[in-house]
């Protein structure tokens, strides 16, 4: 058998890099191969529509494997298990145990309880945690900040008293003064001090994280993927330094840290993006010199991404979520949150979270995501991916660093503005559409109505608004949706008539850009198949009320009618535009 495969393989010759793209010169016709086929990406650098093996010959981290330093292979060795995990809002702890004991026998084996702070108590924990072994399940808690203590000594003391076995029990609390700060605007700081406290506080459970970095923020505000990748960086970096000058052992302090990251449907790139951060945290560790590598490991819960979901057309929200999923899975993360498709205006159904839950479960029962190790280690291209985005991310982190640090650029509002600014330019692009929101600035469904939907308001905590700059968390769909529900709104729902002649292939390009333009504000859009004269399409627009015809090539929205008629056609357009206008107004009169 090895005998034939020699055979078949040295009858074809392998072809080099350079006709490859002599081929391509040749294919494109003159076109410029830098404009056609290169993709310069939001993070700062090229790619190129084609990777060969001796793209990689530099790259250091291609030797690696599975399970070892610097992790960028993932830090399992012989499978991808990851936790499904889904969150529960905590206000009373008997429905909150009910459902959580409900979802745990449908594929859930990860809970992520949010409990308000003055909730905390044993007797609410106790009823909370009723009927579920925490040994079998992975238990996080979000509570407020100054509260995180009592609750990690709440919790050692309840699972002493229930005699599970402490040193298997998986977890995390989330402790993370520096969100607040990014999310309100309020300095908090001096929460701080209460880091080394939390960390003694749950001694006895070395499976329980209890310092977040939640940059996961930092996506649901519109950041870049280097930039969350460069800040989350800087973020554990900040508390490394926190804890080790409080005393906390190095290797401790690394093994305590867990990141909620974010994860955006830039498919190849957060694949790469993850890779990469598992590589420069290990680097990071290991500057504070632990007693082992696996104190270097990063270990990353995955949320899929509320910035890109949209209220319209909220069901391609699960197809932005599904492949935001895969890129985690692919990318060997610890655990997964599918954010529901309904978030965006109402509270998640139980329909929407079950839904969520079965895009994991798919990916784990059916494309058996979980067995493959590493399956993007060796891809050509998600290679020279992890190394450039790594690259930038870096410098980035550097950047930080050389300002003083991480919380020192909050506090001073640097991170905020920055994250903000790449929100602002997301929102600019997706106005003229250079960013595309499939079913709100491309291909919306233009018989869609709001049925009551409004945007529900993002949250971010318990604390007030304080004196610093807040990230700002609009969706990128929020503008198109605010005109989208003014116009459903409006007295006198604007309508356009196309009135298509001339070269088919030519009308039909513009009457789809005509439609998909005016669909995104709620417009009515009446299309035709084409008309073979200018009389026709003019008694056909009569026929259907039009009472004007705008003298533009582009679609404006007409003030002072309720519906218009725009011409696509090949012809010459000031002939066809005064033609038409010229019969429109004509037959009117009559």
């Amino acid at each position: 058998m090895a005998n034939m495969k020699e055979k078949l393989f040295s009858e074809f010759q392998a072809p080099t890099t350079q006709e490859w793209l002599d081929k391509i010169e040749v294919d494109l016709k003159g076109a410029d191969f830098q404009k056609k086929l290169v993709w310069r990406t939001n993070e700062g650098f090229n790619v190129q529509p084609f990777y060969r093996r001796e793209d990689l010959k530099d790259l250091k981290a291609v030797d690696s494997l599975p399970g070892e330093f610097p992790f960028i292979r993932g830090n399992k060795k012989d499978n991808n298990l990851w936790f499904v995990r889904q969150e529960i809002d905590v206000e009373d702890a008997k429905a909150a145990n009910a459902k959580a004991l409900d979802i745990l026998n449908k594929g859930v084996d990860s809970l992520g309880f949010k409990i308000p702070g003055k909730n905390i108590s044993k007797e609410f924990i106790a009823t909370l945690l009723d009927g579920i072994l925490p040994q079998y399940v992975e238990l996080n808690f979000k509570t407020c900040q100054r509260h995180c203590v009592e609750l990690a000594q709440i919790l050692v003391e309840y699972f002493k008293e229930k005699n599970y076995p402490l040193a298997e029990l998986k977890g995390s609390i989330n402790f993370d003064p520096i969100s607040k700060i990014l999310c309100k605007g309020k300095d908090v700081s001096a929460v701080l001090n209460e880091a080394k406290p939390l960390i003694e506080a749950l001694a006895e459970l070395p499976g329980y994280k209890c310092i977040n970095v939640n940059s996961v923020a930092l996506n649901n505000a519109g950041a870049y993927i280097y930039q969350e990748l460069g800040y989350a960086l800087a973020w554990g970096a900040e508390y490394m330094n926190v804890l080790t000058e409080a005393g906390v052992d190095a290797t401790e302090a690394a093994k305590r840290i867990k990141f909620n990251m974010g994860v955006s449907d830039n498919y190849f790139m957060e694949i790469a993006k993850f890779r990469a951060a598992r590589m420069l945290w290990a680097q990071i560790v290991k500057q504070y010199e632990p007693k082992c590598d696996c104190a270097c490991q990063m270990h990353v819960c995955a949320m899929t991404s509320e910035y890109n979901q949209t209220l319209f057309d909220s069901y391609v929200n699960l197809l932005r979520s599904q492949t935001e999923a895969m890129s985690a899975a692919i990318a060997n993360v610890d655990s997964i949150v599918v954010t529901p498709f309904d978030k965006p205006y109402e509270t998640p159904t139980d329909f929407a979270e079950r839904i969520a839950r079965n895009q994991q479960l798919l990916l784990k029962e059916e494309a058996h995501f979980d067995k493959l190790v590493d399956v993007a280690g060796g891809s050509y291209t998600i290679e020279h991916l992890t190394d450039a985005i790594a690259k930038e991310g870096w410098k980035l982190f550097l950047a930080v660093e050389n300002a003083g640090g991480f919380l020192a650029e909050c506090l001073n509002g640097n991170i905020q503005n920055a994250v903000n600014a790449s929100n602002d330019k997301r929102h600019a692009d997706a106005a003229k559409r250079k960013e595309f929101i499939l079913g709100t600035n491309q291909f919306p469904n233009f018989t869609e109505t709001s049925e009551g939907k409004t945007p529900l308001a993002p949250c971010c905590g318990c604390h007030e608004a304080g004196e610093l700059p807040a990230l700002n968390k609009s969706r990128l769909a929020s503008e198109f949706e605010t005109l989208r529900l003014a116009t459903e709104k409006a007295a006198k729902q604007p309508i356009a008539f196309m009135l298509t002649i001339g070269n088919l292939a030519m009308r039909q390009a513009r009457a789809q850009f005509s439609c998909n333009f005016l669909a995104a504000a709620g417009y009515k859009v009446i299309d035709n198949l084409g008309f073979k004269t200018v009389e026709e399409g003019v008694d056909a627009a009569l026929k259907a009320n039009a009472d004007n015809a705008r003298k533009t090539s582009r679609p404006l929205a007409s003030r002072t009618s309720s519906m218009y008629v725009l011409i696509n056609s090949k012809r010459s357009r000031s002939t066809t535009l005064n033609s038409v206008y010229r019969l429109l107004n004509a037959k009117k009169q009559r």
